[in-house]
């Protein structure tokens, strides 16, 4: 079954993932700001700039989602949920840069389903990474690329404190804190 199900996953090697995605909001010196803030960075160059790494978020979703994911990259990710991979988490990216976003700029970007791993097992449980390229353009140019890795995963069954197991109950009652904090201790009402 999982060579079968591997073969199935890489025939979406270099399918889309995005095709003609738009940012939903042109770079703006307001969240240039809150960037900066929230990082503490602070370069004299920054709000006349972007900082680069803020690429991806300016090609980010939000609250409401992916609407513009492609049918291929829904359908991989639909047949690792039937596979029983149901959880997910970023691993890694990797971006270069061409030039600087600039407060106007209207960004765009087109995703690539780059590569599927093979079956891995780590601690987080047994799944499938999944590498996506998007490259991103501002005024139809382009600005940089952006390389991002997730591990598409079954969680791993561990006994819990209560002897359950961690695949059972919310995430925040499998952390053992309804505030879903790494920590022991109560939480206050």
């Amino acid at each position: 079954m999982d060579d079968a199900l591997y073969e199935r996953l890489r025939a979406f090697e270099g399918s889309p993932a995005v095709v003609g995605g738009r940012g939903k909001d042109p770079v703006n010196e307001p969240m240039i700001r809150h960037w900066c803030e929230a990082m503490g960075d602070t370069h004299p160059g920054y709000p006349a700039m972007a900082p680069p790494t803020m690429l991806q978020a300016w090609t980010m979703g939000g609250l409401s989602g992916h609407a513009d994911r492609s049918a291929a990259y829904e359908e991989l990710l639909t047949l690792l949920d039937g596979a029983g991979c149901t959880s997910v988490v970023a691993t890694d990216c990797e971006q270069e840069y061409l030039r600087p976003l600039r407060p106007g700029d209207t960004v765009t970007f087109d995703a690539v389903i780059e590569s599927v791993s093979s079956r891995k097992t780590t601690r987080l449980g047994t799944g499938y990474f999944v590498t996506t390229r998007m490259d991103v353009r501002a005024g139809g140019k382009p600005v940089g690329t952006h390389r991002f890795r997730i591990l598409k995963y079954a969680p791993a069954a561990r006994a819990s404190e209560g002897g359950v197991a961690s695949g059972s109950g919310t995430g925040a009652e499998r952390a053992g804190r309804p505030d879903g904090g790494a920590g022991g201790g109560d939480v206050p009402e």
